[in-house]
């Protein structure tokens, strides 16, 4: 394992984005929840907290990552260097459900903003865990909810979203783990029919709630990126890992705004 955790670095991976349950604590270590359990993780407990298989899937210490940037790296500089910013940054495992509403949220949202509302939403509607802290609530659980049962959440025009993909998940018309396995565009197609899914917020539920490597999120954002660093290319150029190339691409962009700014 050891190679494996040498190319993991907390920071670069619970504060991209990909995630908004994880706060990091003053002596530097995080704290967040994931399938219903509380876990404080730090630079000096990490190794017995990957002893843990669900906290070794989560983290996805088993994948090599390294090897990974080395052939996303090879022939392309860009990505080269893109991917030397951020060598420690992992896609996390997630509950599936809890990234699709999470997503949902993200809308034309901040980071910020979208952590008070996931927190609202699980301390109201989710199970109590311990030490003030709440499981995400289930589709089941949200789906018996009125756009106005959501009110004291605010999360505003996202409310019928959040009920749309509950319904949806609770009565099986999206199933969640079938898309696992399907080919991407209908796993792609399939979680669109959810009222408010386009494919930003579909690609980031397959990337980040199912481990599909191979989706590519693209937001304004990214668009600029692919458009300056990458012009000519597509998100299947990266190939399977293409999921992983995105998250080192837009880490990059975004803390190197400089390679945007136009001459005027």
């Amino acid at each position: 394992m050891k190679n494996q955790t040498e190319n993991f670095d907390l920071a670069q991976t619970l504060d991209c984005g990909q995630c908004f349950r994880w706060e990091r604590q003053k002596d530097g270590s995080y704290t967040g929840v994931a399938f219903g359990r509380v876990l404080n993780i730090s630079e000096e407990n990490r190794a017995q907290v990957l002893e843990d298989e669900l906290w070794r899937n989560y983290f996805d210490v088993q994948l090599n990552y390294s090897r990974i940037r080395t052939d996303l790296s090879e022939g392309d500089t860009v990505l080269a260097e893109a991917a030397k910013f951020a060598p420690g940054m992992r896609i996390l495992n997630q509950e599936p459900w809890e990234a699709l509403c999470s997503f949902i949220i993200s809308q034309n949202n901040n980071i910020p903003r979208i952590k008070g509302i996931v927190a609202r939403l699980c301390t109201q509607f989710g199970e109590e865990i311990g030490g003030g802290y709440f499981s995400f609530p289930t589709p089941e659980k949200l789906a018996e909810l009125k756009a106005d049962d959501l009110a004291e959440i605010r999360s505003g025009f996202r409310a019928k979203y959040i009920l749309s993909a509950a319904q949806k998940v609770a009565n099986g018309e999206v199933d969640l783990a079938a898309l696992k396995t399907a080919p991407l565009p209908e796993a792609r197609a399939r979680l669109m029919t959810i009222t408010g899914v386009g494919p930003k917020v579909a690609d980031c539920t397959l990337l980040y709630g199912l481990h599909r490597l191979e989706a590519f999120p693209m937001d304004v954002w990214m668009k600029r990126a692919m458009q300056t660093l990458f012009p000519g290319k597509e998100p299947e150029s990266f190939g399977q890992y293409a999921g992983i190339a995105q998250q080192y691409i837009f880490h990059y962009s975004r803390n190197n705004p400089k390679l945007f700014r136009t001459e005027v």
